[in-house]
C-alpha cells in the first residue's frame, strides 16, 4: 500500500467536504425566502462595555425589527447570556426593540441563551406557552445553517432564517468554527 496516496486522497476528500459545506453555509445563510412565522428568535452577541449594542448585534436587531414591522412575525424572542462586559444581552436587546416601537408584551427575553444550543433548547421549551408553530431565526449568515439544524434535531421542522447584510473579517474564522460546531452538534 502506498500510504502517501491514501493520505493525499483523504486530504483532498476532506478539503472538498469542507469547501462544499462552507459554500452551502454561505448560500443557505444569505437566503431570505421572505417567509412569515409566528415568532422570530434573535440570537445575541456582544454588548459593548458602555452598554450599547455592538454593530453586529445592532444589525441583527434591525433585521428582527424589520420582520416585525413588515408583518412577518408576531412576537420576538431575544436570546443571549451575561457577557464579560457585564450586561445581559437579552435585556439590552429588548431595550433596543422597545425604543424602536415594538410593544413590551411582544418581546420575550431569554437571558440563559449562553450559546446556540441553549438558545434553541430554551426556545423549544417556550413553544407551548407562547403557542407558536413556526420560527424565523435571525443571526449572522454563517450561524444559521447550524441553528436551523439544531431546531430540526429537536423535531421542530417549520424553521427559516434571515441574516443582516453585514460582515466582518472575522467571518472567515467564524465560517471555519461553524464547520466543526455543526458536526459536533449534529453528532451529540
Amino acid at each position: 500500500m502506498n500510504y502517501k496516496k491514501i493520505i493525499r486522497f483523504f486530504s483532498i476528500l476532506l478539503f472538498l467536504w469542507f469547501s462544499i459545506h462552507i459554500i452551502y453555509t454561505i448560500i443557505d445563510g444569505n437566503k431570505d425566502e421572505g417567509k412569515s412565522a409566528d415568532i422570530a428568535v434573535i440570537l445575541g452577541t456582544t454588548v459593548n462595555t458602555d452598554g450599547t449594542l455592538s454593530e453586529r448585534l445592532e444589525k441583527r436587531m434591525e433585521c428582527g425589527l424589520k420582520l416585525y414591522k413588515d408583518g412577518l412575525v408576531k412576537k420576538i424572542i431575544v436570546s443571549g447570556g451575561l457577557g464579560k462586559e457585564g450586561f445581559l444581552e437579552g435585556d439590552k436587546m429588548k431595550e433596543y426593540l422597545i425604543e424602536k416601537g415594538i410593544p413590551y408584551s411582544l418581546i420575550i427575553v431569554d437571558n440563559k441563551g449562553n450559546n446556540t444550543t441553549a438558545t434553541v433548547a430554551n426556545a423549544i421549551q417556550m413553544r407551548d406557552s407562547l403557542h407558536y408553530n413556526s420560527v424565523i431565526v435571525v443571526s449572522q449568515y454563517f450561524h444559521l445553517t447550524r441553528t436551523k439544524m439544531l431546531f430540526r434535531k429537536e423535531g421542530f421542522e417549520n424553521v427559516s432564517s434571515v441574516s443582516p447584510d453585514y460582515s466582518e473579517y472575522r467571518d472567515f474564522y467564524s465560517l471555519f468554527r461553524e464547520f466543526f460546531a455543526y458536526y459536533y452538534d449534529r453528532l451529540k
